[in-house]
């Protein structure tokens, strides 16, 4: 499928309007930060590697334009933006990781001028993009290894190609097995309350002519009861150092029943989402959001009586036993994660 979640377009950020999906397919073009801080938070944008690209274009698109040649000011600025842009999720790893990167960048070139710096960050943003294009390709291949012809695999909320820049996590293994020639279905989990797999990976999956049967998130068990999914495949939003994986709210449910019924279960993520000063799951922010996701959204009316007390964490967090191996750019990590992540993403830098 031919589309652009994120990138750089006329003098602005130009991003595909998820919440439009499946009805329609619209472009947004983002002049200004207050924009980028809604369409992230509102999940216009949304998955961890395009929130690292929305991070990364974010600081250039709020330091562009910025007029004084004063490099104190330019750098109060720029840590000014950072913050904005942070504040709008907390749990995406790759959101802070492309702040970080573009914030680095700044600060090793304190020796040029203000005008020399905001290109290099143009330049910083725009290599974000590539090396996710490639981490994306790099994992599906990877992945692609243990998937078998006539496999049939579950998964749950979006980590494709509108999760990443154009290809995808999760679903880049998927759509690499069908590039390979291997015949495959695949059970997509609705996702509530945002219904991410029902909006967006039925449908990225039926435009890749995969062979997709949508179902409520509560029907997993029952699949796995009658035999019928061979392997569960999920992205994630950030890695603890010791593999305990955060994903989208439903992702431990799967797990748990992949345990009990003895299915791999896999977590795909690229190295970006890995956060190593993150210890445990326990340590990983989880964002709880509106009641009204839960209460009345996609309905004509509210479902539940009014003033119901809800709780909506966005995110639950997989513990990393319950975790087969973790597929990544840079190769398949196996347990034990606590010395195989660190060894791994070092030898491969």
């Amino acid at each position: 499928m031919d589309i652009k979640t994120i990138e750089w377009k006329n003098n602005s950020i130009k991003i595909i309007d998820q919440t439009k999906l499946p009805a329609k397919l619209e472009y947004l073009y983002i002049r200004d930060l207050k924009a980028l801080w809604n369409a992230i938070k509102e999940l216009k944008v949304r998955g961890a590697p395009a929130l690292g690209a929305a991070a990364a274009l974010g600081i250039y698109l709020g330091i562009k334009d910025y007029k004084a040649k004063n490099l104190a000011g330019f750098n109060k600025e720029l840590q000014k933006i950072s913050r904005y842009i942070a504040s709008s999720r907390p749990t995406a790893r790759n959101l802070f990781w492309g702040l970080e990167r573009m914030k680095n960048v700044a600060v090793k070139n304190q020796d040029k001028p203000v005008s020399a710096i905001k290109a290099m960050l143009f330049k910083e943003a725009q290599k974000v993009i590539k090396e996710d294009m490639l981490a994306c390709r790099l994992m599906a291949g990877y992945g692609a290894k243990l998937i078998k012809n006539k496999d049939t695999i579950l998964t749950i909320c979006n980590a494709g190609i509108l999760a990443t820049i154009d290809y995808g996590t999760a679903l880049g293994i998927i759509y690499k097995a069908k590039e390979e020639g291997k015949r495959l279905k695949v059970y997509a989990s609705e996702t509530r309350p945002l219904l991410q797999g029902a909006r967006l990976t039925a449908w990225e999956l039926k435009k890749n002519n995969i062979d997709v049967t949508l179902i409520c998130d509560n029907m997993a068990a029952t699949l796995m009861q009658q035999g019928k999914i061979d392997k569960v495949i999920a992205g994630a939003d950030r890695i603890a150092a010791n593999g305990d994986a955060a994903n989208k709210i439903g992702t431990y449910n799967l797990a748990v029943l992949s345990s009990y019924h003895k299915v791999p279960f896999y977590i795909a993520a690229p190295a970006s989402t890995f956060d190593l000063k993150i210890k445990s799951g326990r340590d990983i922010p989880i964002e709880e959001r509106k009641a009204q996701e839960v209460t009345e959204l996609f309905f004509k009316s509210p479902i539940s009586a009014k003033g119901i007390k809800v709780f909506n964490p966005a995110f639950d967090v997989t513990p990393h036993n319950l975790i087969t191996a973790i597929i990544t750019d840079k190769g398949i990590i196996r347990p034990p994660y606590i010395t195989n992540i660190a060894k791994q993403l070092k030898k491969n830098k």
